[in-house]
């Protein structure tokens, strides 16, 4: 059976309509994005489980969610980083006050912990981590005079400068793979790290950071079909409302992808970590595990975030398919994200935003790469 597009973009659009009209509930909804079979779960006595305003700010940067992400205990550097991170919190509205706070607060942690920093870096990569150390530091003065002046485009682009160093000397820290994968995916590819992926369409190009840190077998799965050319040339299927467009359905009556090797279909489980865990959740939605309003690593919070699809009624049943959310404030709104813990998120668009929002169903991938961290991929035992 191949996919149903619209049944499962008409109970979507149907059940952003009741969101609409709801302002405290929560609710369970099962999407079937990209394979047959979608049903609609029937709200129960189990999915109303909070009547709450959702509070706070999400944080819908993709860089700024990959840079959270990264498996370090540095209290310095996170320290740092939430204070840059803040600025965007204040700086649409030209809030100055708060802002000039989080860049003294910035500079304060670097004054007076920077050895700690340091510390918090294999010795090899320690020269590396100073000479972006020394960066942050002159960065940091020119965004105090930015603020001083009020120069809104100057400290939007400082701030960024700073937080690429940050994320730079984060990711030095990372010592080995955070911990080890329930034996029976052994059989499945697995990225231990991160890959770029570089997607061509017919409309430009989409380029996706794929984080297996945090989904190394969701991760791995797609980098292993995109270094086999399995993407190349399969169409888009996008929503009539345009919250998600998805890929990866093979020509032919194959769901998903039928390993050569084994002549099987390569089932992929739902991986979802929630903050806190040492591991992930593998095989079920958070829901069927009884954790509901989770704060995940990888949440849909960002416009572009890449996940696994799969059948409405099995969490072990995805496989080469997978979709761009396209960032609704209604179905991900701050502290209330109803799609968080019911697909598992693998990755996030970093560039190509404006491509992304123009494809559509009459687009296709012309061709995939991975640019960047291919050496991450680690091959299944048994190949």
């Amino acid at each position: 059976m191949k996919l149903k597009q619209s049944f499962w973009f008409d109970v979507l659009s149907t059940w952003k309509h009741w969101c609409k009209k709801t302002i405290v509930a929560m609710m369970v909804v099962t999407l079937s994005i990209g394979l047959s079979g979608a049903t609609w779960n029937q709200l129960g006595t189990n999915s109303v489980l909070v009547a709450a305003l959702a509070q706070g700010n999400a944080i819908t940067s993709p860089e700024a969610i990959l840079r959270y992400a990264l498996p370090i205990e540095n209290e310095p550097i996170r320290k740092v980083q939430d204070a840059i991170e803040d600025i965007s919190n204040h700086l649409r509205g030209k809030r100055w006050p708060p802002i000039a706070k989080d860049v003294k607060r910035a500079s304060f942690v670097l004054t007076i912990r920077s050895d700690k920093i340091i510390d918090g870096v294999p010795s090899d990569r320690q020269p590396q981590a100073e000479k972006l150390l020394e960066n942050v530091k002159t960065e940091i003065s020119k965004l105090q005079e930015a603020v001083k002046s009020k120069d809104t485009e100057q400290v939007w682009l400082t701030r960024r400068a700073i937080l690429n160093n940050v994320g730079d000397i984060e990711a030095l820290m990372v010592e080995g793979f955070p911990f080890d994968v329930p034996t029976e995916y052994a059989s499945l590819p697995q990225l231990k790290g991160r890959a770029t992926v570089k997607l061509e369409t017919t409309k430009g190009d989409l380029t996706i950071v794929v984080d297996g840190y945090n989904a190394p077998v969701n991760g791995g799965n797609f980098v292993d079909l995109v270094q086999r050319g399995f993407y190349d040339g399969l169409p888009f299927l996008d929503s009539e409302d345009g919250f998600a467009i998805q890929s990866g359905d093979p020509k032919g009556q194959e769901e998903g992808f039928i390993d050569p090797d084994t002549g099987e279909y390569r089932a992929i489980p739902m991986e979802i970590l929630v903050k806190g865990d040492e591991t992930p959740i593998y095989g079920a939605t958070l829901e069927e595990v009884g954790i509901y309003l989770p704060d995940l690593v990888l949440p849909f919070n960002a416009y572009g975030a890449v996940a696994l699809a799969r059948p409405s009624l099995d969490p072990n049943g995805g496989s080469s398919q997978f979709f761009f959310f396209k960032f609704d404030s209604e179905l991900t709104p701050p502290g209330f994200n109803l799609m968080d813990g019911r697909y598992s998120v693998f990755g996030y668009l970093v560039d190509g935003k404006e491509t992304l929002a123009e494809l559509t169903k009459k687009d296709q991938i012309v061709s995939a790469q991975v640019i960047d961290g291919l050496d991450n991929l680690v091959e299944p035992q048994n190949s």
